[in-house]
């Protein structure tokens, strides 16, 4: 009865704020620079002014309420019977009905969305956004793609125009129709995350709750993914799925859904070394003789190459465009943001060395250290897949070290990129040191964008307070543990018995 209880708290609180989020969202979102809903409702004035104060206050107390239900659904995990039937439950319904509302929600936290829909214009039109900016090619929607963007090449792979240039096809120049099909896909990529992860949990040990709740149901999910309609949705989903069929010993399908993932973007390629050592690990045995095993392995690893490459070729192909992405991966670069290591570093060691050179510029510290960066997340990479090979659990825990290792090294990192790492943080059992970090680091982040997509990473007195903010609701979340004197990890003394080793 208490756990039926306290079940019914987040799920109404988080549905009341994901209601203010899209309600707010017209005004305090991605908006519209021409036309839109709420030009044709006679509703202008909610996304200025006033109107637009009142639209951010909306949005803010949604995204403060929809953290505060994570947490109180978290706590309703964490402090009953996080491998029951009804703790999966709960978070299902909490992801039903935070997700409903933001269905027709307007474009948030960035104006990702209308470059996709241009870039599928460009493909249309003839035009190859590989070697083209989106100024090419002038007409209503290049006045919703950012300033920052309208002469940037894009970086993602060829399914990612081939989807694009399907909309524009279908909806000509009609923007609110194009948003309305992306979020359709955003969502249908986002369930397909959420119906693999407490799969992959279940098959490896750990709590399916608790999975879904850091890798699904986080604000950090929900509000870049289906809210900000970002390509990683899909993305991830590919990949989730195609983990799922890796741990069920169908490698072939593993690697098909993974490689059409990385025809989409190229982040989804870290997973496939990973599946490597799973299709080993299942053909061979600890008394295989070395030549055999190493026979086994360049086998396996050329057949998924080449099966991946087959793939990325047809798509590139079937959607006539080109391998030109391949060159364009670093394409925005031109964002500085302190969530990459390289920038942090660079914006505290360019005012150290001002005090000696008056005329240096930040990019000459920010260049070197993003080469030395490329080096540590190559070194990186490789240690983690070499680690983390002896079991399909740990090739799991290697795919979630790969991405830490890929995202706080690489030059860019933006929010949404880390759906590729909660998705899999907790399929595995998780430490409680780690699942504290992740949520306290889940709350910052939500924290630090605006709804425009603008960021507040550089406010000291802003992030000061999401900081403390993040602290006492992991303290609060993570309480109960503390007075049952559990000193394992949350999730050993909550996830079910252990699968056997795939």
């Amino acid at each position: 009865m208490a756990l039926r209880c306290s079940a019914l708290r987040p799920v109404p609180l988080g549905a009341a704020a994901t209601a203010l989020i899209a309600v707010g969202s017209f005004g305090a979102g991605a908006t519209r620079n021409r036309g839109g809903v709420l030009r044709s409702l006679g509703l202008d004035s909610f996304s200025y002014g006033h109107g637009a104060g009142i639209a951010n206050t909306l949005l803010w107390l949604g995204i403060i309420l929809l953290v505060s239900a994570w947490v109180l659904a978290g706590r309703g995990v964490l402090s009953r019977r996080p491998d029951s039937a009804d703790s999966l439950r709960l978070i299902r319904r909490c992801l039903v009905a935070w997700i409903a509302p933001l269905v027709l929600a307007a474009p948030m936290l960035s104006r990702d969305a209308y470059s996709y829909l241009m870039q599928g214009a460009m493909l249309r039109d003839g035009f190859d956004p590989y070697t083209q900016g989106a100024a090419i090619n002038p007409g209503p929607m290049l006045l919703e793609v950012s300033h920052d963007w309208r002469n940037t090449t894009t970086p993602y792979g060829p399914l990612h125009l081939w989807i694009g240039e399907g909309i524009t096809r279908i909806v000509g120049d009609n923007i609110t129709a194009g948003l309305l099909l992306y979020k359709a896909l955003s969502i249908l990529g986002f369930a397909a995350m959420a119906w693999s992860i407490p799969l992959l949990a279940r098959s490896l040990g750990a709590s399916p709750a608790l999975a879904l709740w850091i890798g699904a149901a986080n604000p950090v999910m929900l509000l870049h993914l289906v809210g900000g309609m970002h390509n990683e949705s899909m993305m991830v989903g590919l990949v989730s799925v195609g983990l799922v069929c890796a741990t069920r010993h169908r490698y072939g399908a593993a690697i098909f859904f993974i490689a059409v993932a990385v025809s989409l973007k190229a982040t989804a390629a870290f997973t496939l070394p990973f599946v490597v050592w799973m299709a080993l690990r299942r053909h061979t045995t600890d008394a295989t003789s070395v030549p055999r095993r190493v026979g086994a392995f360049l086998g396996i690893a050329a057949l998924g190459a080449a099966l991946t490459v087959a793939v990325v070729a047809a798509i590139t192909w079937a959607s006539r465009s080109s391998w030109g992405w391949l060159a364009e991966i670093s394409g925005n670069s031109k964002v500085i943001n302190p969530l990459a290591l390289p920038s942090l570093l660079a914006g505290v060691v360019t005012d150290f060395l001002l005090l000696f050179d008056g005329s240096l510029t930040f990019n000459v510290p920010l260049g070197f250290l993003r080469s030395a960066s490329m080096i540590c997340m190559a070194l990186g990479l490789v240690a983690a897949w070499w680690l983390f090979r002896s079991s399909a659990a740990q090739a799991m825990r290697g795919i979630a070290v790969a991405y830490c290792v890929a995202f706080l090294f690489n030059s860019v990192t933006l929010p949404w990129y880390y759906a590729s790492l909660l998705s899999v943080l907790a399929v595995t059992p998780i430490p409680r040191w780690a699942l504290g970090w992740a949520t306290g680091l889940s709350i910052v982040v939500t924290l630090a964008f605006t709804g425009s997509g603008n960021h507040q990473l550089y406010n000291p007195a802003w992030m000061l307070c999401s900081a403390l903010a993040a602290w006492a609701l992991t303290s609060w979340l993570m309480r109960p543990l503390d007075r049952e004197g559990r000193e394992e990890s949350a999730a050993e003394s909550i996830a079910p018995s252990p699968a056997p080793a795939a």
